[in-house]
């Protein structure tokens, strides 16, 4: 059974459904859901999965059943089908976040939106199981449809519109897309007054979609049309939303039935699905192609992890010609010493956490001691780092680790190489974590007379900071940068700066002197 065979079923299920249907009028708007909406939009997302119809041709069987079929017993069994299939597809979404990381936005809004489609699962589940969550049953109803318009199609047509356009503007609309969900969650649960706030994201961001789509270029004009039909009626039933929540009397559950839910059915998710089907954009999304140390750590790492993997070369400097990353006659002499004889060197620090994730670094501390990598000091206090540089084998060019130790406490274990990609030379760190291992890609740029380390890449760089397990590279969300200046011949100042989502965490301050 091919992929379009799956997904020709459901619709012909449904067109069987809407003439046999035992239930309410607008329970059809749900389940046209489950059998157009969502399969035709998975059509266009996993083309390539063989798996998926295991789960989906039960799924959707068991939906028709209940459409059309008085309530019984059974109907908890059929409920639970459709919840494992959204299980399944928020497994999906998962997996292709993990692969790829922080990076490419748009395709995480349509992994956001997989996994959003598991909540509807579960609401759904919750009205069919008759279970007590606090609300009416109708209102439980509307939450599960809720996350299948808005936060599973939502989503995904967002994605789809920034393989098109992405700009920063971009980012910030589908950010607050994304976030916005879990706010109406949050608002429905704890306080009405979420719920107000939500919809005024959700009008900012909605609003926000038409202006992009304005901006977008299209294969044709017929299909900017389509996608401008599709977010411009959610620019209309987003205002009575907000009178819903405001609770304005005349906006009761009859009309936003009637009104907001016929509209969104027909202008917002038909149209889309119409007009995202006739030119699907591909992903620019292209994988990583850097060579990964093949070290990784158990329990603990410490020096006890390089022992089996030692090579026979003597290494003095973390890089032997620092002419592969840098003009080495555009900066100070000690800087380019301190890279190519760093043996020669004695390195004091200062470890500063940031005032708001000290009690994030309290707790990692504890870890870090017994992993003994990555094992910074709580104190801020000046310490001398001593250490060894010891050759490699971990199938990277000419590697070599930097053992850093505060008196005999190991802080970090780093792996040093370097690679090439279009003719752009990185320095390669790995620091092997318990069966994982984090790598730093970092740009060497000079900085006026200082020499500047950043793994925030430019024009579809490498660097980054990444998380390697097992065939996956996940990109963090962390940045680092490395600023290092001669204070006077033989002597050097470095600031390192670590953020979290652009937040700053942590900054170390070295002072460095030739022995």
């Amino acid at each position: 059974m091919t992929f379009k065979q799956i997904a020709f079923l459901p619709i012909i299920l449904f067109v069987v459904a809407l003439l046999f249907s035992v239930g309410p009028w607008y329970f059809l708007m749900l389940t046209v859901a489950q059998l157009v909406f969502v399969p035709v939009t998975l059509q266009l997302i996993l083309k390539k999965e063989k798996q998926y119809y295991y789960f989906a041709v039960p799924a959707f069987l068991s939906i028709f059943i209940l459409q059309v079929t008085p309530q019984t017993k059974l109907d908890v069994i059929f409920a639970a089908i459709y919840l494992l299939f959204t299980f399944v597809i928020a497994l999906y979404g998962f997996r292709r976040f993990i692969r790829r990381g922080f990076i490419y936005l748009e395709e995480f809004a349509i992994d956001a939106g997989m996994m959003y489609l598991f909540i509807g699962g579960m609401w759904f589940f919750a009205y069919i199981a008759k279970i007590d969550t606090g609300f009416s049953p109708l209102l439980t109803w509307l939450t599960g449809i809720h996350f299948h318009y808005s936060s599973f199609l939502l989503p995904v047509f967002i994605g789809f519109l920034g393989r098109l356009y992405k700009t920063i503007g971009y980012k910030i609309v589908c950010t607050i897309i994304l976030v916005s969900p879990i706010i109406v969650a949050l608002g429905i649960t704890f306080a009405p007054w979420l719920e107000v706030v939500s919809v005024l994201l959700y009008i900012i961001g909605i609003y926000g979609l038409i202006v992009l789509t304005l901006k977008a270029t299209f294969p044709s004009s017929l299909q900017k049309i389509g996608v401008l039909v599709s977010f411009g009626s959610l620019a209309v039933t987003i205002i009575f939303s907000l009178l819903y929540a405001a609770r304005v009397t005349t906006v009761n559950i009859d009309f936003m039935l009637r009104f907001h839910g016929l509209v969104n059915c027909v202008l917002f998710a038909l149209c889309g699905i119409i007009s995202w089907a006739k030119v699907t954009p591909t992903s620019k999304e292209q994988g990583w192609h850097f060579p990964i140390s093949n070290i990784k750590g158990a329990q603990k790492i410490g020096e006890q992890i390089l022992i089996k993997h030692k090579g026979k070369q003597q290494y003095k400097g973390l890089v032997d010609d620092m002419n592969i990353y840098v003009e080495k006659n555009n900066l100070p002499s000690t800087i380019i010493d301190f890279y190519e004889n760093t043996s020669d060197y004695k390195l004091f620090s200062e470890v500063h956490w940031h005032s708001w994730f000290k009690q994030f670094a309290a707790v990692y501390r504890m870890v870090s001691k017994k992993v003994q990598q990555l094992n910074l000091p709580f104190s801020n206090k000046q310490m001398e780092m001593i250490g060894d540089i010891i050759a490699i084998k971990d199938g990277r060019v000419k590697t070599r680790a930097w053992v850093r130790k505060i008196e005999k406490d190991v802080i970090f274990v780093a792996l040093y190489s370097s690679h090439q990609t279009n003719n752009k030379s990185y320095m390669n760190i790995a620091l092997p974590l318990p069966w994982s291992s984090m790598i730093g890609i970092l740009e060497l740029q000079r900085y006026g007379e200082r020499l500047l380390l950043t793994s925030r890449g430019r024009n579809e760089s490498d660097a980054g900071i990444y998380l390697a397990f097992g065939k996956s590279i996940f990109k963090l969300p962390l940045q680092e940068q490395f600023l290092i200046e001669e204070i006077k011949e033989g002597q050097l100042l470095a600031k390192h700066q670590m953020r979290i989502f652009s937040l700053r965490f942590l900054t170390i301050n070295y002072t460095i002197y030739l022995k």
